[in-house]
């Protein structure tokens, strides 16, 4: 008896067969929606455009070396972390099969580096901290780390604004990129680094004339004029070939002198954007075996700023609990519950800034598992700080 297929499945199957005749006939395109830019009288670098936010503002009084321990960490993950992306399907936002297919590569370009962290596709855009859609001319960006945490939900958290299936630095390095931010990494030109001394108004002439849309002043001083506040990043020496680097058409580069003609980085992954991702997300072992925290026992956190420890929560009757850190500290603590195999976000709770602890109450459920996962920003004395739950 044959299996009857459903509308679902009929409409896939015509639309594998309709890429495929574009593909055959030179007639690839998005259908309903404006056409990219096509002009072959000049080399046409598209990029990725960041969404402009504004700084984050402190309480009165808070030191600078303390500042600058938040700022250079407080968009990352906790590492551990069970990221769950949404891809639109259809729609305004929605991406035509192959170029979901990019975007699928390019997270698992990333997890094949080992962090530790874990990339999920989802179909529910509720269950999703990263939603990416595919809007033509709106550009192509992400948010910068768990920034996207504070978008609605119904929000996407990352575009590609043209055609990622083609090749070259628009393609697949394009979705490596813009995931990249996802993870917390910030364009490496404008590193304090970097040195890089530019034709100002020659790059003001070229984004306003070869992005779609334009770029007006604003929006060229914040993706590539400006350099970076030193407290945001990690101090790494440049790097012109990592993933993070814009390309850039000759004559925008006064020095160094090499550059005048044009930069084209290296595709693909460079080592250093590998050993900074594994800096902070180190991988994890899947039979990783955590010290338990129990009810009443207070656990002292000796950790550096920017690491990370770890705990096991198996409660022992279902009721509500309270975690607690205490000590002059900025961290971040995550409870994640295991629920098979996966890393479900239970609850959290950010102190980093605030004249606090981090504190949250939940309620647990006997024999179930749980994970409490600390990051450290800040500390006034190394040992300072201890977790406990009751």
């Amino acid at each position: 008896m044959a299996t009857r297929r459903t509308k679902s499945d009929r409409l896939s199957e015509l639309e594998d067969r309709i890429e495929e005749l574009e593909e055959r006939f030179g007639l690839a395109g998005d259908y309903g929606q404006a056409p990219d830019i096509q002009d072959d009288s000049e080399d046409r670098l598209q990029v990725c455009a960041l969404p402009v936010l504004p700084k984050r503002q402190f309480e009165e009084g808070i030191s600078p070396d303390r500042e600058e321990a938040i700022l250079s960490t407080g968009d990352k993950w906790v590492n551990g972390t069970n990221i769950h992306y949404y891809l639109y399907p259809d729609g305004r936002f929605g991406g035509r099969r192959a170029e979901q297919d990019v975007v699928r590569q390019a997270f698992q370009v990333w997890k094949d580096i080992g962090i530790g962290l874990i990339f999920t596709e989802v179909t529910d855009i509720a269950d999703a901290e990263l939603r990416v859609g595919f809007l033509r001319n709106n550009g192509s960006w992400s948010y910068i780390g768990t920034v996207a945490l504070q978008i609605g939900q119904s929000e996407r958290t990352m575009n590609f604004g043209w055609d990622i299936t083609q090749s070259g630095p628009n393609g697949l390095d394009t979705a490596i990129h813009e995931i990249g931010h996802a993870l917390g990494l910030k364009h490496e030109h404008q590193n304090p680094n970097a040195g890089i001394v530019w034709n100002r108004q020659a790059v003001y002439d070229y984004f306003a004339r070869t992005q779609n849309p334009p770029w007006d002043e604003a929006k060229t001083d914040a993706n590539i004029l400006n350099t970076l506040d030193p407290t945001t990043v990690d101090g790494t020496n440049w790097d012109p070939d990592s993933i993070m680097h814009y390309a850039f058409a000759a004559g925008l580069i006064d020095q160094p002198q090499r550059f005048r003609n044009g930069l084209r980085p290296a595709p693909g992954l460079a080592d250093k954007d590998k050993d900074v991702v594994r800096r902070f997300y180190p991988p994890i072992s899947v039979s990783e075996v955590l010290p338990q925290l129990k009810p009443y026992e207070s656990e002292r956190l000796a950790l550096q700023p920017g690491e990370q420890k770890n705990f096991s929560v198996i409660p022992d009757h279902s009721r509500d609990y309270t975690f607690s850190t205490f000590g002059r500290s900025d961290t971040v603590m995550v409870l994640f519950e295991d629920i098979d195999g996966d890393s479900v976000y239970v609850k959290g709770d950010d102190d980093s800034g605030f004249d606090r602890n981090a504190r949250f109450a939940v309620r647990l459920i006997k024999g179930r598992k749980y994970k409490l996962r600390i990051r450290l920003y800040y500390s006034w004395a190394e040992g300072d700080t201890v977790v406990m739950m009751w």
